[in-house]
């Protein structure tokens, strides 16, 4: 959740387009591997991850949202 909302509010003052897809695909990839690590580890189910996935994104969107 926390990388997803960081690259959702840097990328609203960022001015240039590469470095917001850098910063979206970032977040993107970081989140995908901390909820698979943690899959991995065997500290969370799968379905743990994925409702975290879900309210993350949807916490991400509310925040860009506010934002714009």
């Amino acid at each position: 959740m926390t990388y997803l909302t960081l690259a959702a509010l840097l990328i609203r003052i960022q001015p240039a387009l590469r470095l917001k897809a850098y910063l979206l695909i970032l977040a993107i990839l970081l989140t995908l591997l901390v909820g698979a690590s943690r899959v991995y580890l065997g500290v969370h189910w799968p379905t743990d991850v994925l409702a975290g996935w879900t309210a993350g994104a949807s916490w991400a969107a509310i925040c860009w949202g506010v934002m714009h």
